[in-house]
């Protein structure tokens, strides 16, 4: 596997693409938990109002993913990319401003979070068709996997950066790094140039929607997946977002904590790209599915009245799970789906896998209240093994294979290659 990493990072516009990737995820990071704190520590603050902010954030993700998948199929994807680094950048320095000053409009934070959306809108469905355009198609699997440990990385970095951050310069001045990352990645974006020549669009724009829906549903493991996915998303958005930093506080000490918890996750993470680069399936799809199960993990530990070491190694556990689970099925996409249709088919993936994602983010305050935190991440844990437990009566999910590797060469005794038998 050495070989074929070496030659996806001597390329010029790729390597190009993980740096910027890299120092984008890094900053990005630091929002999630900067936010948290940041709106927590505010006067009045409720966890109602972290729950209202973090879902104005996804909302854009609903209203305009597909029709960010149908630009993304008809302009230059690279190009795209650094509008979407762009807008979320000037979002998150608005918001980093109102939580520095400590003067945050709840209305204001909504509105800024909502901007942040949608540059993620135009973000998502673009970045699964990059990857295809840069990489060849024997190498998806590890362009991906390489992707993602760039990422994972960056994210290690950036959580771990997040808790001393907050703790000691405080949650503006986190957001205001994070801020200037995008801004940092959509300069290295632009300057790799515009990416693959793009056919013009003859047909309307929602006749690309009407075909992009036409190829998601024709495939049963597609739509299984992402309607279990929708059900696991919105739990881990509750749990993530605004359980497990309610239960950092009461229990655990704060954003230290939770920094440690989410570190421990993005470290999982990274060993799971890393063991993604080895694993070759013959179900790519059975073996996520499986995987699944592991997201779990860290809202059961939550759940329980452990030390916290225990939603440590449970958070890596399940980061190891979610990034075999996410290599293997962007790979699976990407070999499937044909190029001129992946990123509209992803915005659909995208609009099923978080479809649900706002009501568990706006149910989690509440509940929180109601039954307390620890309660909500039990209930969270049961619905993410209900959900992996379905995807398997797909028998299209349990029995899709992946494409035979073509034969290995290796000298004859003349010197002459000859197949190698697999």
């Amino acid at each position: 596997m050495a070989g074929p990493v070496r030659e996806l990072l001597g390329d010029r516009r790729f390597a190009s693409l993980l740096v910027s990737r890299g120092i984008s995820v890094y900053g990005s990071s630091l929002g999630p938990v900067a936010l948290a704190f940041g709106i927590l520590g505010l006067p009045h603050a409720t966890p109602t109002r972290l729950s209202v902010v973090e879902a104005a954030n996804l909302l854009p993700m609903l209203l305009f993913i597909l029709l960010g998948g149908v630009i993304a199929d008809r302009r230059s994807r690279m190009r795209l990319l650094v509008v979407a680094e762009s807008v979320s950048g000037v979002a998150w320095a608005g918001i980093a401003v109102l939580i520095g000053v400590r003067h945050a409009p709840t209305l204001a934070l909504v509105a800024l979070a909502f901007v942040a959306g949608c540059g993620i809108a135009i973000l998502a469905p673009t970045m699964s068709g990059v990857v295809p355009e840069l990489v060849p198609a024997d190498k998806l699997q590890s362009g991906n996997a390489v992707l993602r440990i760039t990422i994972n990385g960056s994210r290690v970095l950036g959580l771990a950066s997040a808790g001393v951050l907050v703790a000691y310069a405080g949650a503006g001045w986190a957001l205001g790094v994070d801020a200037a990352t995008y801004a940092i990645s959509a300069v290295l974006l632009f300057s790799t140039g515009p990416g693959a020549a793009v056919v013009a669009a003859t047909t309307p724009l929602l006749a690309d929607l009407r075909a992009g829906a036409r190829e998601f549903f024709s495939r049963q493991w597609l739509w299984v997946i992402v309607a279990v996915a929708s059900f696991m998303v919105a739990v881990s958005e509750a749990s993530v977002g605004v359980l497990g930093p309610i239960v950092a506080k009461e229990h655990y000490g704060g954003a230290r904590a939770w920094s440690a918890i989410a570190v421990a996750g993005a470290v999982g993470t990274i060993a799971g790209s890393g063991l993604a680069l080895r694993l070759k399936p013959r179900r790519p799809l059975l073996v996520a599915s499986v995987a699944g199960f592991g997201l779990g993990a860290p809202m059961l530990a939550l759940g329980l009245p452990l030390p916290l070491a225990g939603p440590v190694i449970a958070a890596f556990a399940a980061g190891v799970a979610v990034d075999v689970f996410g290599v293997l099925w962007d790979t699976t996409m990407q070999r499937e789906i044909a190029p001129d249709m992946l990123s509209r088919v992803s915005a659909y993936d995208w609009l099923g896998s978080i479809g649900l994602a706002p009501i568990g983010l706006v149910a989690a305050g509440p509940l929180a209240t109601a039954f307390g935190a620890r309660h909500a991440e039990l209930g969270c844990a049961g619905v993410t093994v209900l959900a992996s437990a379905l995807a398997l009566l797909s028998p299209q999910v349990r029995q899709l294979r992946a494409p035979d590797e073509p034969p290995r060469k290796q000298p004859g005794p003349t010197g002459v290659g000859q197949a190698e038998e697999v």
